[in-house]
């Protein structure tokens, strides 16, 4: 009897040690997940900031673009402007 006793409390002790392992194991993969998320928030924060920094870039782009165009404009109307309309007699 003393056998079957000890194969009880052995078996016991065997689940419990196992149920302590599934447990620390599910709590450190919870914090890592934890930590991952913190992290990947940081990262959209991150990302938030770039995207309106470039939205003002590309803003400011276009400002330019929009002058140099209106700049090249105005040169070739003044090109066209010195251009003598007939040649010289010679």
């Amino acid at each position: 009897m003393a056998s079957t006793s000890q194969k009880n409390i052995v078996e016991r002790l065997a689940g419990a040690g196992e149920e302590v392992l599934e447990k620390i194991a599910s709590i450190a993969a919870a914090e890592r997940m934890v930590g991952t998320l913190g992290t990947l928030k940081e990262r959209v924060d991150d990302l938030q900031k770039s995207v309106r920094t470039i939205d003002r870039l590309e803003r400011r782009l276009s400002a330019i673009e929009w002058r140099l165009t209106k700049l090249e404009k105005e040169l070739a109307a003044l090109k066209r402007a010195q251009k003598p309309k007939s040649p010289p007699a010679a």
